[in-house]
């Protein structure tokens, strides 16, 4: 269905239905038959780079016209590199472990009975996400290999790009048997869409949204559907005056500038009184070489100079996406937990440091999803963490943290085994 769409309810209820019904019969599918489906979109993504870019000109285009930012055109880009990323990405999630029926924790208890766990599909998952239209390839298939049907709504500047790759995602299940509408990536930009998207308990199990804080918040706020969801990426790296000053500079250095518009991208960098004097001025030197604004703490700005302009409390709680860096130099490791705790939205933190014990306390003691030791907070992905792909990365609590793979995108039920046994 193309625009325009005059009665986005009723279309909206339709996409509902068909998504429900779609995935009762995606649920028993096979592993053979939805790894099937996942090879055949891969391959008429890779036969339709032509059309992809074509499509994504239309939207880097528009975006321009519209006055996206330099960050937000990028998140947009298809490029050919990006285009293969996403086609290997479906190959590697065919290549996962089908989490659908295993069963585990199977124990027999004093009645003679067994009880056991099985994962199965949450059944149907709704996804509203901005800009980035790799994310339609990705939900796609994480949600097909884990057995749940998907409406998939993604930013109105990506909709050519989107539709485009819907195209492939439906021609593949057609292709290889599945319901077509197992993935369906609403295709108007009215934003009603959203609202009928989040108030439909009936049709979807869960809301997953990836975009600004605002719609997150709003989706958190108006949904009548659980929400798994993630705020903004406000991460920090923490130089303890133990760490090994190389592993400091890279570690900064690529956590900043390997890529600024991601939400696992240093916003905030901490760095201890005992080795500012050294570290400091150096890693300003080549972030202001890579056109970094340097916005720093009093004693930052004194070791860096003129070129770093005062920091007030508002860059702590603040993720730029964009070439803005905030530092502030603390006396030690208690000092630089209590900021991250503070300010950080729980997403990715990492130290750098030699000293095994304070680095225990660094992962013990900072409440992020993602806690890491002398590592980029890049790594933070769910392609770096093995899982394939993801869904995207929450910062809750329940029902998944950290990035959402597909162990995230199942549930369990208990299973009893018995062979004609009552309770008495």
């Amino acid at each position: 269905m193309s625009e325009p769409i005059n009665d986005v309810a009723r279309y909206m209820g339709e996409v509902g239905r068909q998504a429900r019904s779609a995935s009762r019969i995606l649920a028993r599918a096979s592993s053979r038959d939805k790894s099937a489906a996942l090879n055949a979109i891969a391959d008429d993504l890779d036969r339709n780079h032509i059309a992809l870019a074509s499509a994504n000109k239309k939207d880097l285009t528009a975006g321009a016209s519209k006055g996206l930012d330099s960050a937000l055109l990028d998140r947009l880009e298809l490029t050919p590199a990006r285009i293969d990323v996403m086609i290997n990405g479906l190959r590697q999630i065919v290549a996962l472990p089908d989490p659908i029926g295993s069963i585990f924790d199977m124990n027999y208890l004093p009645s003679g009975i067994q009880v056991g766990r099985m994962r199965v599909p949450l059944g149907v998952v709704g996804i509203i996400y901005e800009s980035r239209p790799n994310v339609t390839a990705d939900a796609a298939a994480l949600c097909l290999k884990s057995g749940n049907a998907c409406v998939l709504r993604g930013g109105s500047e990506a909709f050519h790009s989107n539709q485009a790759i819907a195209d492939s995602i439906r021609k593949g299940l057609e292709q290889t048997g599945l319901p077509p509408d197992a993935v369906q990536v609403i295709a108007t930009t009215d934003r009603t869409a959203v609202g009928s998207m989040i108030t439909m308990p009936e049709y979807i199990d869960v809301i997953i949204p990836r975009g600004g804080k605002g719609l997150i918040e709003r989706i958190s706020k108006e949904a009548r559907v659980p929400v798994i969801k993630h705020l903004d990426g406000i991460c920090h790296v923490y130089i303890d005056d133990q760490a090994d000053a190389k592993k400091a500079y890279d570690i900064a250095i690529n956590a900043k500038t390997q890529r600024y518009g991601t939400c696992n991208t240093m916003e905030t960098l901490l760095v201890a009184e005992g080795l500012a004097d050294k570290i400091l001025p150096r890693l300003a030197v080549t972030f202001l070489e890579k056109g970094v604004e340097l916005r720093g703490c009093p004693i930052s700005c004194r070791l860096i100079g003129e070129q770093a302009k005062p920091a007030d409390e508002q860059d702590w709680d603040t993720e730029y996406l964009a070439p803005i860096l905030s530092i502030r130099v603390v006396p030690d490791l208690d000092v630089a937990i209590d900021h991250i705790n503070r300010h950080s939205s729980q997403h990715t933190d990492s130290i750098v440091t030699e000293n095994y014990t304070r680095a225990r306390r660094f992962l013990t003691e900072v409440d992020s999803s993602s806690v890491m030791v002398n590592a980029s907070t890049r790594f933070a992905d769910g392609f770096e963490y093995g899982l394939g792909a993801e869904i995207g990365i929450s910062t809750d609590k329940f029902h998944a943290r950290g990035p959402v793979g597909l162990e995230g995108l199942t549930s369990v039920k208990y299973i009893v085994l018995g062979d004609g046994h009552v309770r008495v």
